[in-house]
């Protein structure tokens, strides 16, 4: 189970299975951008196709667009595969935490994300005809609430590390100094701007600012919201938003991936 584990959860562990497909070199660093590329040539795809829909010339563009769309979200389903084990891996490893807030949260991530994973499993498997007769949109509806389940859990997370910076800098006699300075020179804030809310807000910037993989996590998570909301109905936006959101947080996913310590979970 734990060569299993170490397999799945590697990136390029999945991407040795498909060089050896396509006879790449195993283990590149080309290869094993691949999933999140996917991810991101999707969301562009889906945002080229919203914009250049209403105009009649270009249906053949589109078409070959939504092709593309098609393929990639059809290549991240396979690149998903095993990915309820390592979740599964995760959460057994969340548990573990000694902050109660942050075990709570991403446990409850973990598991949500293995189901999520798992309903996605069955919905691939189903596409390529290894089970027949199932409720797709049962299933796709059932793996839309899990992942939301997971982004609020992950958000909720999110937002109490930022707490904990804000009381950490909240005690930094140095940043009150600071603060209390940054206030004062700003009189012209002061007249429309609570100074206690201008105070909270440039702690928030200054902690933010000091954690840019805090920041990179929050955003990424609101943006990817927009997608199981929409999917729901609980808040119902048109393709395009939906299709830019999924981009920017590609691209904050390209990004830290490329600078691994803007990863909060590294």
């Amino acid at each position: 189970m734990d060569t299993v584990v170490k397999f799945t959860s590697q990136t390029q562990g999945k991407v040795h299975v498909f060089s050896s497909w396509v006879g790449g070199r195993p283990g590149s660093d080309g290869l094993s951008r691949l999933p999140v590329c996917f991810r991101a040539t999707q969301f562009a795809c889906a945002l080229s196709t919203h914009v250049l829909k209403s105009n009649p010339d270009r249906r053949d563009l589109v078409a070959k667009l939504q092709d593309v769309e098609a393929n990639m979200n059809a290549g991240r389903k396979l690149f998903r595969l095993g990915n309820t084990i390592n979740s599964i891996e995760a959460a057994n490893r969340s548990m573990q935490l000694s902050d109660r807030v942050l075990c709570l949260c991403l446990t409850a991530a973990n598991v949500s994300r293995a189901l999520y994973s798992l309903c996605d499993n069955v919905l691939w498997a189903s596409s390529v005809g290894l089970i027949r007769d199932i409720n797709k949109e049962c299933w796709s509806l059932q793996s839309s609430r899990y992942y939301l389940l997971s982004l609020i859990m992950n958000l909720t997370r999110d937002f109490y590390v930022v707490l904990q910076l804000i009381m950490q800098r909240a005690r930094d006699k140095h940043f009150r100094q600071k603060m209390s300075q940054h206030v004062s020179e700003s009189p012209e804030v002061a007249e429309v701007v609570i100074p206690q809310l201008d105070a909270l807000l440039f702690l928030l910037f200054e902690s933010l600012k000091s954690h840019p993989s805090v920041a990179l996590d929050t955003l990424k998570n609101i943006c990817d919201l927009f997608g199981p909301l929409n999917k729901l109905g609980i808040y119902q936006t048109n393709a395009g938003v939906v299709a830019c959101c999924g981009l920017i947080s590609s691209m904050v996913g390209i990004l830290t991936f490329a600078k691994p310590n803007l990863n909060i979970n590294t």
